[in-house]
């Protein structure tokens, strides 16, 4: 199976009509946001060094259902899953409706159903980098101390890991207005 089967299968096929450059764009964000989750589960969840935790680490919580390690593996996958649903504005199934639906399936996908969660989660997504840049002083978004730590080539990991993450409010900005103008013409 190639490339190009698995992403037509995690992603659907690409709407008639919709340009090479917009396709690969949304195939970005669903890459864009892979290495920010990878990273949260790395760290949070199976434990790997990837925070300072000072001189020794913190005593590991013994219940396996305390909560913390569930709302990092919520937030990652609801992550992606937002991200894949972006994909929707290059898709056929962000023009019609899925026939497995009820009662919406087969039938258009109304523009601004589409366009106006998108062009709001751009707007929010854009945001981002403000949180990325203080989490890695290890600040919380208010300017408290307590946000992430990271030193040394643990902070080059958070960069790679968080950069990309950065990009999707854009990409999905130039997605929004491309399909709003696009179902328009059409």
């Amino acid at each position: 199976m190639g490339a190009r089967t698995i992403a037509a299968r995690l992603h659907g096929t690409p709407a008639p009509g919709v340009p090479r450059w917009a396709v690969r764009t949304g195939y970005a964000i669903t890459l864009a946001v892979l290495p920010s989750c990878l990273w949260r589960i790395g760290g949070f969840i199976v434990g790997l060094p990837l925070l300072d935790h000072g001189p020794t680490p913190p005593e590991r919580d013994p219940a396996p259902f305390d909560g913390g390690w569930a709302y990092i593996l919520a937030l990652s996958v609801v992550s992606e899953a937002l991200a894949l649903l972006c994909f929707g504005l290059v898709a056929r199934w962000g023009e019609v409706w899925p026939r497995w639906i009820p009662l919406l399936g087969g039938r258009p996908v109304p523009v601004l159903a589409a366009v106006v969660p998108a062009g709001l989660g751009s707007a929010v997504l854009m945001v981002f980098p403000y949180a990325m840049v203080m989490f890695s002083l290890g600040l919380t978004v208010r300017g408290d101390r307590g946000g992430v730590v990271t030193h040394g080539w643990q902070t080059v990991v958070f960069w790679v890991g968080y950069l990309p993450l950065a990009a999707w409010g854009p990409l999905l900005a130039v997605l929004t207005v491309h399909y709003y103008r696009r179902r328009r013409a059409s």
